[in-house]
């Protein structure tokens, strides 16, 4: 049965027990070896519990001294000290029970110390763990438990890195894929190739668009379209099912009955591949736009109305997305190149790109020619690019889009001149810039209108600034408790999301002020 997911599960890093053995420093020996190709371990874990079931996860190295063996048999001796047939018969039930349940609990491998109790594994141990399937390692003398444990972490770290960067071009390669001039075809045989298998558009109805790679077994292509379609009449986005040793997956690219829906079919899972199709997906869902490759037609559709009058809340919902941010983005080699323009937005999530955002001056305080403007549905969460200077609006309405704008040259500014890779607009730079610009009242209500609703909080905060943030004068002019007067701080802070122990927001905060109340007919006291 396929299961409908809001994202698709991601196998956890793990660690080949063959790498682990081939660790000379360690010195492990296999001392039982089930045919088991390519197993894996997810961690290790040191327990002297008789049962060990309950503190188990699944996938891990199990190490043991056999300290619980001996306070069984009353000896702190190896299996040669064990003293009659009998208690032998006994230990070796014990043994079956104990391994039986390392087992259940889905322990991957069972590493058996030879120091400080036991100077041999037992041969009932051994026994166990080829009835039940266990690898049995011998952990020497010299080998503590926590140098292989650490190796364990080792060996996991090392497979994290490895599988970023394979992440990592692939995410490259299909940034490059998407701004080549057939790019949803090449995407998706780079999606194909990365993933190992076969990737396909589905339509309504599950009918199959084009697709890529080597094609799954006909059992699972039919499944794969009957996913598809499971998509495409509910709400999640994601679904995921096994067909005769094939995973399929399947991705839908938006959430209308006649959007597309991705799918995958491979006959491996690896760690990044979940990353590597969720940024396919968001790709397609960008170039095909939800309307069969109509992007283009949406975006010439809106400069037109544009262009005739229309204003930008008019047109905004033809290129998708409520409320919005500008991004302003100066390349660290000082030039700008289309292309590579065209790979930062669709990195970052849109195909609204401007490689030429200072003509004109329209780049503000970061402009100049070497400035890229990119308009990004906020829905996109707006991160670091490698090569890239960022700076970012404020979500906004389409109608304010020209106030983000500017948000997103002074903060391109700012990020240059602290030398950060990524500054995002923030209410205190609203502030710095009212102390600055001359007839911007309408701007001052703007960003104090939260803490206007709330006449206590504005007249509390006009209190407080005009005698210097003292807590005790505020409290003894406004008749009030000084906890009240910072607790109604607190809350104006956060209300308007500035850090008001700065001075010089406090400054700004006033001079917004004044700017406020000017637009009124008076002034605070």
């Amino acid at each position: 049965m396929p299961a409908i997911t809001d994202a698709v599960r991601t196998p956890a890093f793990s660690v080949p027990l063959a790498a682990l053995l081939s660790r000379d420093d360690l010195a492990l020996r296999l001392a039982v070896a089930p045919d088991v190709p390519g197993l894996v371990i997810h961690g290790a874990h040191a327990s002297e519990m008789s049962d060990p079931y309950p503190y188990l996860l699944g996938g891990e190295l199990l190490l043991t001294a056999g300290l619980h063996i001996a306070e069984r048999t009353g000896t702190a001796a190896g299996e040669g000290d064990l003293p009659c047939s009998g208690e032998a018969d006994d230990l070796s039930d014990y043994f079956d029970d104990y391994v039986r349940r390392v087992v259940a609990a889905g322990g991957a491998a069972l590493g058996f110390g030879l120091a400080p109790v036991h100077d041999t594994v037992p041969r009932a141990l051994v026994a166990a763990c080829e009835r039940h399937g266990l690898p049995l390692l011998e952990v020497p003398p010299q080998t503590t438990f926590a140098a292989v444990a650490r190796a364990v972490w080792q060996l996991m770290a090392q497979a994290r890195l490895e599988e970023l960067r394979r992440v990592s071009h692939a995410q490259q390669s299909l940034v490059t894929a998407a701004s080549s001039p057939d790019p949803v075809p090449s995407v998706l045989r780079r999606l194909a190739a990365r993933l190992g298998g076969w990737a396909a558009l589905y339509g309504s109805r599950g009918t199959e668009i084009m697709s890529a790679g080597r094609e799954p077994p006909e059992a699972g292509r039919v499944a794969l379209a009957d996913l598809a379609c499971l998509l495409i009449d509910h709400t999640s986005s994601t679904a995921t099912d096994t067909i005769g040793g094939v995973h399929l997956s399947a991705y839908a690219l938006g959430a209308g009955e006649d959007d597309l829906v991705l799918g995958f079919a491979t006959e491996h899972r690896e760690s990044g591949d979940q990353t590597i199709a969720s940024v396919g997906a968001v790709l397609l869902a960008l170039l095909t736009g939800g309307r069969h490759g109509d992007t283009g037609a949406a975006r010439t559709s809106a400069l037109v109305r544009l262009l005739l009058g229309a204003g930008p809340e008019e047109v905004a919902p033809l290129l998708g997305g409520q409320e919005w941010v500008v991004v302003h983005a100066r390349p660290d080699s000082g030039v700008v190149d289309p292309a590579a323009a065209g790979r930062l937005g669709a990195a970052l999530g849109s195909a609204l790109v401007d490689a030429a955002g200072g003509v004109g001056g329209a780049a503000g305080a970061g402009g100049g020619g070497d400035v890229v403007r990119i308009l990004l549905p906020a829905c996109h969460e707006t991160s670091r690019q490698p090569g890239w200077t960022l700076g970012v609006s404020a979500p906004v309405a389409p109608r304010h889009w020209a106030a983000a704008e500017a948000q997103a040259a002074r903060a391109l500014t700012r990020a240059l001149g602290t030398r950060t890779a990524l500054v995002s607009h923030t209410a205190s730079d609203v502030l710095i810039h009212l102390a600055t610009d001359a007839g911007s009242e309408a701007q001052a209500h703007a960003v104090l209108a939260p803490v206007q609703a709330v006449p206590a909080l504005a007249g509390t905060l006009r209190t407080w600034l005009s005698l210097h943030g003292s807590w005790d004068r505020t409290a003894a002019a406004l008749s009030v408790h000084r906890n009240t007067v910072r607790q109604r701080i607190s809350r104006c802070a956060d209300l308007l999301n500035a850090d008001l122990d700065d001075p010089d927001i406090r400054m700004a905060l006033w001079f917004a002020l004044r700017r406020a109340s000017a637009g009124c007919g008076s002034t605070p006291s």
